[in-house]
């Protein structure tokens, strides 16, 4: 009852929040109003109202506690970088028999088979991943798909022949599946919505801090004679998932998950506290929670663990999981899965050195990380669909360039400069990549799933991507095995196709609330609505309260 109580009374204050922040208007405003070019008048009003502090004391909480939920990222950081590392290391060749010493690194079948197990026991771990995250919650999530991982990079650190590694990568795959949809979905849901572009694309950016502490301590150990030379940074994936395991059950819950299972107070407290320094009645604060409340369902499909209908069951439904399955096979297509195997690549190119080559592939992972990290900080400046289509064209004509140099000067005793070239445009083409994807592989799909299906949604877009990778890790190794650098053909062909796809179907999905997506996904035309503004005036009125006054448009 008592909860029926304060739901009320929350409702009966977002209504007088709603009349004060009253609809636009045709009332010309005050000359020395500020005029804004906004997607949306209430969420314009409620940021001019409450600007953030990134150096307040709630600030700095929230970045903490967001930075627990980041080491998912940075777990699948660890597994994506690692192998491709050990992958180029005569020693771990040697060890298990794998073909692949005078290409670079580890090819053909095997290689293909060890690669692709971690991304078929991804696929399996979506069927729990979903269901997880909406009945445990997202702290909940993440803590078992960090178990997990732990128990997979045990086995693989001591492993003793290929079944180990084909058993402890199925694990690792099955974990991060779990973790790869919950903590993507916590980021969202805890970031205030000025601040959502930048944090989630943060949390996808530390993907490289893993990345670079792999390859750095691979570089540390290829020197060595042992098996340490290779277990050892394998071990290294251990650190983020214990970081997870320890805590993320310490971790605030998802406001919205804490309302969608009838926890209201709750709710609101997390709110108030990381969104309005403490204050429930924040303009912010205010505008989200009349909002969850419209839009959250309490007896939607995320509480029935085997419905996934709400993702294909009207048109805007169809319109989101369309969006978020365009960014999945996107992502892993656009010629990223080259990179497992740039030790082989930069063979291609003319480097003979195993030392050589896993130095290159650390730097080209510090390019990468830069371009991540840059992508990240404009995410809520250039918008996400302007950033994705001139970042996939960018990545596509960078890879050309890299074919053609490979091409050219490719073969031992070629010119020094053809091949530092090749290597150069290897080097940029991971950059724009980065820039581009790093960022948006974790946002945008969060974004354009409504919360009733969001961790289903996440869920099945960790088996698209899982599906992608899979093409990409088994096709890959047998590729370039074969037709070597003709191989980087195919993703810039299909990269010019992707652009032709984002241009006629992606949403703009910076400006607004989670909830008031709806609106673009509602429309007949979403592409249109989504990158339709207004002009309008903030006016402050004598008591001190703003409104928004619309500007007749020319």
């Amino acid at each position: 009852m008592a909860t029926q109580h304060a739901a009320s009374a929350s409702s009966a204050h977002s209504h007088d929040e709603k009349e004060r922040i009253s609809s636009p208007t045709s009332i010309a405003p005050p000359p020395t109003a500020p005029i804004l070019e906004v997607t949306n008048a209430d969420y314009a009003l409620a940021v001019s109202e409450q600007k953030l502090n990134p150096y307040s004391w709630s600030s700095i909480r929230l970045f903490a506690v967001l930075a627990v939920a980041f080491m998912g990222s940075m777990s699948n950081g660890f597994d994506g970088q690692v192998m491709g590392a050990v992958n180029g290391m005569q020693q771990y060749l040697d060890y298990f028999g794998i073909s692949g010493t005078d290409a670079g690194g580890g090819v053909g079948t095997v290689t293909a088979l060890i690669f692709g197990i971690y991304y078929i026991g991804q696929i399996a771990g979506m069927a729990v991943a979903g269901p997880l995250a909406d009945r445990l919650g997202r702290r909940g999530g993440m803590f078992v798909g960090a178990v997990i991982i732990i128990v997979g990079a045990i086995v693989v650190t001591l492993a003793k022949n290929t079944g180990y590694l084909l058993g402890g990568r199925f694990v690792l795959g099955f974990g991060v599946s779990i973790t790869t949809t919950a903590c993507p979905a916590y980021v969202v849901e805890m970031s205030p919505p000025q601040w959502r572009g930048r944090l989630t694309g943060l949390y996808n950016s530390s993907y490289y801090v893993g990345s670079i502490l792999c390859t750095g301590v691979a570089i540390g150990t290829e020197q060595l004679s042992g098996t340490t030379s290779w277990r050892a940074p394998l071990a290294i994936q251990l650190v983020p998932a214990g970081i997870l395991i320890i805590f993320s059950l310490w971790l605030p819950e998802s406001p919205r998950w804490l309302l969608a299972t009838g926890k209201p107070e709750q709710a609101r407290a997390v709110l108030a506290k990381y969104h309005g320094e403490g204050d429930p009645n924040a303009p912010l604060v205010q505008l989200q929670w009349r909002e969850f409340e419209e839009a959250i369902k309490v007896d939607a499909s995320d509480k029935r663990w085997y419905d996934y209908s709400e993702l294909v069951n009207t048109a805007d439904a169809r319109y989101r999981t369309f969006m978020m399955l365009l960014m999945a096979f996107f992502g892993q297509w656009s010629g990223n899965g080259l990179g497992y195997f740039l030790t082989v690549l930069f063979k291609n190119s003319g480097v003979e050195s195993q030392r050589a080559r896993l130095v290159l592939n650390f730097i080209n992972t510090i390019v990468s990380a830069i371009g991540a990290f840059i992508g990240t900080a404009l995410t809520d400046k250039v918008g996400r669909r302007r950033m994705w289509f001139w970042g996939t064209l960018a990545s596509a004509t960078m890879l050309a360039i890299a074919t053609a140099c490979t091409a050219e000067f490719g073969e031992t005793g070629s010119s020094k400069s053809g091949s530092n070239s090749a290597i150069a445009f290897i080097f940029l083409f991971g950059f724009c990549y980065s820039l581009t994807y790093t960022p948006l592989q974790a946002l945008y799909p969060s974004e354009v799933l409504h919360y009733n299906t969001r961790a289903k949604g996440m869920a099945c877009y960790s088996l698209a991507v899982s599906c992608a990778s899979f093409v990409n890790t088994y096709a890959g190794p047998i590729a370039l095995e074969r037709i070597q650098w003709k191989y980087y053909i195919v993703y810039v062909v299909w990269d010019i196709f992707e652009c032709a796809m984002i241009w006629f179907f992606a949403v703009e999905t910076m400006g607004r609330t989670l909830e008031e997506l709806a609106e673009i996904f509602s429309d007949p035309h979403p592409v249109r609505a989504s990158l339709r503004t207004r002009k309008v005036a903030v006016v402050e009125k004598e008591t001190g309260d703003k409104h928004i006054i619309e500007v007749a448009q020319a």
